[in-house]
């Protein structure tokens, strides 16, 4: 193939496709992403506080969980998800195959993504100060307030730059969701090869598509964080 049939080709999945691709392709990478990383940050969140708990049978099941989740393929755990999921949730067989997929392959993601941000999320709260608790506790707070008020709101700061990653890592691993064809731009890559037999250009497209993604994350991401310096 050469370069100008490679940009014909391109042409034409854009021209006959881009409602596909620009339309449901990219919204339903964007929600599936977004579904992960919100449910990520709030098991990462229990997690993370939960290994700071006094309990050592709590700290050592999250432990396990985070280490087994961070230790296997990401495809892996959809494969589980897919699965799993409705088994422990019968009501889902009587919903659309499609739905069903979707909500099992956001589950195993959210999961996926919890194990990395409880992570993150303990690294930034063991960057803040021990003192700003200790001082927290001396004026009468609990340790559940101190945590809440003092010590999460200054380790948002610190996190913020990883869970910008975190998204952006989620968003291109949604690209695995396509083994079970839930929506998302890989499953439309799969769709417009079987039309077009033309893998090249097609992936072409969407590999663009998810670049210019992920780089309009990551700028503004870095904007968020100046400001965010600037003000602070």
């Amino acid at each position: 193939m050469t370069f100008s049939s490679l940009l014909k080709g391109m042409w034409k999945v854009i021209s006959l496709y881009w409602k596909d691709l620009l339309g449901s392709g990219i919204a339903f990478t964007l929600l599936l992403a977004l579904i992960a990383v919100i449910g990520g940050v709030i098991i990462g969140t229990l997690f993370a506080v939960g290994r700071m708990s006094k309990l050592k049978v709590l700290r050592g099941l999250i432990v396990a969980i985070v280490e087994v989740v961070r230790g296997t393929p990401a495809l892996l755990q959809l494969y589980v998800g897919y699965f799993f999921v409705p088994a422990f949730f019968p009501a889902m067989n009587s919903l659309d195959p499609t739905l069903m997929a979707f909500i099992c392959v956001a589950v195993a993601l959210t999961i996926n993504s919890g194990a990395y941000v409880s992570e993150i999320i303990r690294s930034g709260i063991e960057a803040v100060d021990k003192g700003q608790t200790e001082a927290a506790r001396s004026l009468g707070l609990s340790g559940k307030d101190a945590m809440l008020d003092i010590v999460l709101p200054q380790a948002v700061k610190n996190i913020l730059p990883a869970l910008g990653n975190e998204f952006i890592t989620i968003i291109k691993e949604t690209s695995l969701a396509s083994t079970f064809f839930v929506g998302e731009l890989m499953t439309k890559y799969k769709n417009i090869v079987g039309v077009t037999y033309d893998s090249v250009s097609t992936l072409m497209v969407v590999g663009i598509i998810y670049f210019i993604l992920d780089f309009a994350l990551s700028k503004g991401m870095k904007t968020l964080e100046r400001s965010m310096k600037a003000h602070a």
